[in-house]
């Protein structure tokens, strides 16, 4: 049996050769829903077909199912109007003005809203921005939690 290779640091992300990469994602760990964001995720590019299928199978595990997505197309390359994931066809609803955002949406008119660290970030800056957006009653705009 070949021993799997891990990272020399524990700074980096665990990582399994040929495995798919885990969304980087951060949730507001009470869902108590009293902030502005309920986490955020640090997508690994703009490619939606490749980045949504990924997070709505993790937020399914912790809200249930995903029935709709919000973004705006603006921050993304080839934004479709729906996307599969998990066998589930989600609609996929588009917006401009609010590129730092992804509102995710279950059951009926349930929404949860994330913001969205861009792919190009330094690992510090995306690791505040992240615990920002993720801790208990935050109320930082987006564009200052992206500052660092």
């Amino acid at each position: 049996m070949m021993p799997i290779p891990f990272p020399a640091s524990s700074s980096g992300p665990w990582a399994v050769p040929d495995a798919p990469l885990l969304p980087r994602l951060e949730l507001e760990p009470t869902m108590s829903r009293e902030g502005v964001f309920d986490g955020a995720w640090w997508p690994r590019s703009n490619h939606v077909l490749a980045e949504l299928p990924d997070l709505i199978t993790a937020l399914g595990a912790h809200f249930g199912r995903i029935v709709r997505v919000g973004l705006d197309t603006s921050a993304w390359d080839g934004v479709p109007r729906s996307v599969a994931a998990n066998g589930l066809t989600i609609r996929i609803n588009w917006f401009t003005g609010s590129d730092a955002t992804i509102s995710v949406t279950r059951g009926f008119q349930d929404h949860f809203l994330l913001l969205v660290v861009p792919p190009g970030t330094t690992s510090a800056t995306a690791a505040s921005a992240m615990a920002g957006a993720s801790a208990t009653g935050n109320h930082t705009p987006a564009a200052e939690l992206l500052l660092g």
